[in-house]
């Protein structure tokens, strides 16, 4: 199938997470005349919707080379924001509209077409393989994780990976990533003593602490960044007290904030320095200070060597340019996949992402297939 008319009916099915919608379904139909072998994995835990995923290989030899992406996409938002249907998968001149478009249901028809072209060119030395989710834009309980222990209990490996996500700003190929920040948000309360504001000392006010950690924790430098990241960064997301009255000293102030960090840090240090900021403003104010933390993702790299050289050298290829090497970004599933293989993230431009009118050119769905098959080629020819 063309990659193009393929991301077409992949958009079509409203998958929304965590609903399927059919999607897993055309993509398997795209995948089995080429020969390969799909397993359709439905896991679910307590408390969380099951999810849909397929794990479909070609080849049963090494080197195993897996192409991962989720077929799940963010909700549309209000619809009369789009000019086009997010679901309908309009091309209108030489632009594919939808949600999915850049994020990143035409990056696998990008890339099952480049297998498909890839496989027509003669035998398959080793196998190739594609790990799709459908939870991947939401929890990541039941998607990728679930699966890479599925692929361990059969003794499956993955040699190297690709992750389809799109990383490119101008033209598909043009951004290469080799590693992504770790993500560490943390949730601050103080408590004080409720009070009447005429009589102030005979109250504890919580929001002098609470701006006095906050400044604390906003105006330290965590580093300067490393040879491949930049430097980690501390942003305030909220800050309330949730006071109506304006003759009352509240009894307690909240407040968010997330930690991007690079692989100098540590989630344990990290906690540590915060924990010995809140001590101070506790000793300092009188006021109870406690924090509550949620690791999202730890940083990693996929250090520069043959891997990612190879995959570089594929883009440069295809688009007669050499990609930039990047780490930044949100996370992904990269960062499950990294305990299992070397992997990078390779795809189309990104600029319209989760936004209304969500789009790509089509130009750019054949070019990202140029330089997949591009990176096959290279891949079986001299495996890293």
């Amino acid at each position: 199938m063309d990659p193009v008319e393929l991301a077409q009916s992949l958009i079509r099915c409203p998958s929304v997470t965590p609903k399927d919608e059919g999607a897993l379904d055309v993509l398997e139909a795209a995948l089995k005349p080429l020969g390969f072998a799909c397993h359709r994995l439905r896991f679910e835990q307590d408390g969380t919707p099951p999810i849909d995923n397929l794990y479909a290989r070609i080849g049963s030899g090494g080197p195993n080379f897996c192409f991962a992406g989720h077929t799940d996409v963010v909700p549309p938002g209000d619809k009369a924001l789009w000019r086009h249907d997010p679901f309908a998968g309009e091309i209108r001149d030489g632009t594919l509209y939808g949600r999915g478009a850049a994020d990143m249901k035409s990056a696998i028809a990008a890339f099952v077409h480049a297998a498909g072209r890839h496989l027509a060119g003669g035998p398959l030395k080793g196998s190739i393989s594609l790990l799709i989710t459908g939870d991947e834009e939401g929890p990541a309980i039941n998607g990728t994780t679930k699966v890479l222990d599925w692929l361990k209990s059969r003794g499956e490996v993955l040699s190297h990976c690709i992750v389809g996500e799109p990383t490119s700003t101008a033209r598909a190929g043009d951004t290469l990533k080799i590693g992504r920040r770790g993500s560490l948000t943390a949730r601050v309360s103080v408590r004080g003593v409720q009070g009447h504001v005429g009589y102030p000392a005979k109250a504890r006010n919580p929001i002098p602490a609470m701006a006095a950690l906050v400044q604390r924790l906003s105006s330290h430098v965590l580093d300067e960044g490393t040879a491949h990241f930049e430097p980690s960064t501390l942003s305030f997301t909220t800050l309330d007290v949730g006071n109506p009255a304006g003759n009352v000293i509240p009894a307690q102030a909240r407040a968010q904030f997330n930690i991007r960090f690079n692989d100098s840090q540590t989630p344990d240090g990290l906690k540590r320095w915060i924990e010995s900021e809140a001590e101070a403003v506790r000793a300092a104010s009188g006021c109870e200070v406690d924090l509550k933390f949620e690791l999202g993702a730890n940083a990693f790299l996929t250090e520069p060597g043959a891997f990612v050289s190879l995959v570089a050298d594929a883009a440069r290829h295809a688009i007669g340019t050499p990609p930039a090497i990047s780490t930044t970004g949100g996370t992904s599933d990269a960062r499950f996949i990294k305990e299992h293989c070397p992997v990078v993230e390779l795809g189309l431009p990104g600029g319209t992402m989760h936004k209304a009118d969500e789009c790509v050119a089509t130009a750019e769905i054949r070019l990202l297939s140029d330089v997949y098959q591009a990176v096959l080629a290279r891949y079986f020819a001299n495996p890293p």
